[in-house]
């Protein structure tokens, strides 16, 4: 089996964090941008965090990328 990547959060240690953190209600009136999926963003924050290198240099491929 290949080894996972050290920023790629398993669902075991995912259905750990979620319920630590807070719902955010998206408003009716002024939506805004859609948010990005929380694991996502996790992941790209561990991604950042082992390799790094700057937030707005994120890979695309992680689906957070500035580009």
């Amino acid at each position: 089996m290949a080894r996972p990547k050290p920023w790629e959060v398993e669902d075991d240690l995912w259905a750990v964090i979620e319920p630590l953190l807070p719902r955010v209600e998206r408003r009716a009136r002024h939506p805004g941008r859609k948010r990005h999926p929380d694991r996502l963003v996790f992941q790209g924050i561990l991604f950042v965090l082992h390799t790094g290198i700057a937030w707005e240099h994120l890979p695309q491929e992680l689906g957070l990328g500035s580009g």
